[in-house]
């Protein structure tokens, strides 16, 4: 770690911590102090705050050096029989060298937030869907609606970047968009318009949501609905909805698939898909998934170009074989059929590996704890603070550079994982 403790002041930095990853960030190096002085949210500030407290590989709990961590890592590799890479919280080099590390191991890759990248990707596998960007939505919308979601938690500055700019490429009126929140409420004040306008609410229980759609996309199609209300909301209202979304010039119908926590979200998710297909017939609308935290987006993009499939892709045959269901890594570990999870944390402390009787690795952030201690842990830098790197937005249409702050010492996961390979 340096002992420098110049300040120094980066501008225009690209957050990795947030799906939308903005690169508006002022940040302060002092050392290996880091403070984000403009542009931090409740999202940033803590990923790029979060102090360094451990430098040292362990093995069982005892520090030793980086070649020791490396070789223990190798040997457990080339012992197992069935390999997990869970986690896969890293940028694009990481994710390149996880896949590499996989296809020479014969493991099964996973991420921690599959569960909720899957409600999106098995509809665009089965069906296929329209979606739109961050900068298109930026340029475009003039009407949104959130559904089931309240996108101010992950994404506090989603508004304010995408909805209501200062200026929008074409010249629109950014007082003449309209929010609507289909389901949840917003939790703050950051869909108000500049002007004070608030967003409109049609609630309901996230169990209801499913026939909402339903009813939603019937009434856009022009079908006559003989109840007088669906889920608590009044068909009338709905109706009023149907008829915003066929007369707007760019709707976008937007979700966090972390928060459509009902059963079987993913059919529900394929019938918003389908409507905003059929809207598209007469007039723009467009759908954006919200994710990507941790690197999400990035490592399911790797994924899909490396093996030609996202996440939960096994090699075990020595060759890529992709079963979003059978290689789910918690399904996995639950089952006993792992019995050497590698797991990669890069960005966040509390992304901690599941308890498991499988020996257990972790390339983590410094200052991670374990209810229970992992057979090897190697702390490794941050993209975008310790070395640098690329993240993909949650769009999944731009990948951004991530700029390094500060000299910490720390390895980054590909250098980790590239070390692992070499000594395999």
């Amino acid at each position: 770690m340096t002992d420098n403790t110049e300040t120094h002041i980066f501008e225009d930095v690209v957050s990795p911590f947030c799906g939308i990853a903005s690169d508006d960030l002022v940040i302060e190096v002092k050392g290996n102090t880091i403070t984000v002085k403009e542009n931090g949210d409740a999202v940033t500030k803590p990923g790029f705050e979060t102090p360094i407290t451990d430098l040292s590989p362990r093995i069982k709990g005892q520090d030793v050096s980086f070649e020791q961590a490396v070789n223990h890592i190798a040997g457990l590799l080339k012992s197992s029989k069935q390999p997990l890479i869970g986690g896969m919280a890293t940028d694009l080099n990481g994710a390149r060298a996880a896949m590499s590390l996989a296809d020479m191991t014969r493991a099964t890759v996973d991420s921690f937030y599959s569960d909720n990248a899957f409600k999106n990707i098995l509809v665009l596998q089965d069906t296929g869907y329209m979606t739109t960007t961050l900068t298109e939505v930026r340029n475009r919308v003039d009407l949104l609606i959130v559904v089931g979601s309240d996108i101010e938690k992950g994404f506090p500055r989603f508004y304010e970047r995408m909805i209501w700019p200062q200026e929008s490429m074409f010249g629109q009126d950014i007082e003449s968009r309209e929010v609507i929140y289909l389901g949840k409420s917003p939790s703050g004040d950051a869909s108000t318009s500049p002007a004070g306008r608030k967003a409109s609410v049609l609630p309901c229980d996230i169990d209801d949501l499913p026939e909402v759609i339903s009813v939603l996309r019937a009434l856009v199609k022009g079908k006559t609905i003989q109840s007088e209300s669906v889920g608590g909301i009044a068909t009338s209202e709905l109706a009023e909805l149907a008829e915003k979304i066929n007369t707007a010039k760019y709707s976008v119908l937007t979700w966090s698939g972390s928060e459509m926590s009902m059963e079987h979200a993913e059919a529900s998710i394929q019938n918003l898909c389908e409507m905003i297909k059929e809207v598209n017939e007469t007039t723009r609308c467009n759908g954006l998934m919200l994710g990507g935290k941790d690197g999400d987006t990035t490592v399911n993009a790797v994924s899909s170009w490396q093996a030609g499939y996202p996440m939960r892709t096994s090699f075990s045959r020595n060759m890529p074989d992709y079963d979003p269901f059978l290689n789910r890594g918690q399904r996995m570990l639950d089952e006993g059929e792992v019995d050497c999870l590698l797991w990669i944390s890069s960005f966040n402390t509390k992304l901690t590996p599941p308890k498991t009787d499988a020996a257990t690795v972790v390339l983590g952030r410094s200052g991670m704890t374990f209810e229970s201690e992992p057979e090897v842990f190697i702390p490794v830098g941050v993209p975008g603070i310790d070395h640098v790197g690329r993240t993909f937005r949650c769009d999944s249409s731009v990948s951004l550079p991530l700029t390094k702050l500060r000299d910490s010492g720390l390895p980054s996961t590909h250098e980790v994982l590239t070390a692992v390979e070499k000594a395999l």
